[in-house]
């Protein structure tokens, strides 16, 4: 929760920055297709507020349709109500965490589309979502930005999501530090695409934020499609 109050920090301030754009920043396009910044803020708040809900138990979103509305309402508010409103739901979310006594951590609760994890893991996913979200933003923050705790951790996350699955290609994923991990579907499926890339570079493309920028196949073969998240 610590990590993720210092994330949530700079991606405020790094939003704040726009201001002497005006309000025109937040109704320019992000980084995201079809996105505008002001749609990456509104779903940064609603997501906490829906992460309120998981930890109290709650159902995350009355539906899908609620939960696209209720960005598209928010998108097109002036960058300072943005703002406040993505501090504000932060804090209900802080709040919330810190009420949760210490053998309530281990319990399972339910996120979207029937997706099950333990309460402790709720913490990174909001991570994710503001790490991910203020490079979305395009407002100078980067992959390369990113601390490497977190892009470890999340290409963890990543290479975990898509084990097993038979739509991913079987994956051996190497950094120049000589960290790896294995992916995709079962290696008897064939031999794995040998890729290779700093690990910002491999979890950028992993997390669908580039198309392979910095990351490259081990016989120079075109990188492998992979699925949405």
């Amino acid at each position: 929760m610590a990590t993720l109050r210092a994330a949530t920090d700079s991606l405020l301030a790094g939003a704040a920055r726009l201001g002497p754009l005006g309000d025109d920043a937040v109704r320019a396009p992000s980084a995201l297709p079809g996105w505008t910044r002001g749609h990456v803020l509104a779903h940064l708040a609603r997501n906490a507020d829906a992460l309120v809900n998981v930890l109290s138990g709650r159902p995350m979103y009355a539906s899908a349709e609620a939960r696209d509305a209720g960005i598209e309402a928010g998108a097109h508010r002036p960058l300072a109500e943005q703002l406040d409103d993505v501090r504000a739901t932060a804090d209900r979310l802080a709040q919330t965490a810190a009420d949760i006594p210490a053998d309530g951590w281990a319990a399972r609760c339910e996120l979207r589309n029937g997706v099950t994890d333990v309460m402790a893991r709720i913490p990174f996913r909001r991570l994710v979502e503001v790490e991910l979200h203020h490079v979305d933003l395009d407002a100078g923050y980067t992959l390369d930005q990113l601390p490497e705790e977190f892009v470890t951790r999340e290409i963890d996350f990543l290479t975990a999501r898509f084990a097993g699955n038979e739509q991913v290609t079987p994956l051996s994923l190497s950094a120049p530090d000589g960290s790896t991990w294995t992916t995709g579907a079962p290696q008897s499926a064939g031999d794995p695409v040998r890729v290779t890339g700093a690990p910002y570079a491999l979890m950028g493309w992993l997390a669908g934020r580039t198309a392979g920028t910095g990351v490259r196949t081990e016989d120079g073969a075109a990188l492998p499609t992979l699925p949405p998240l």
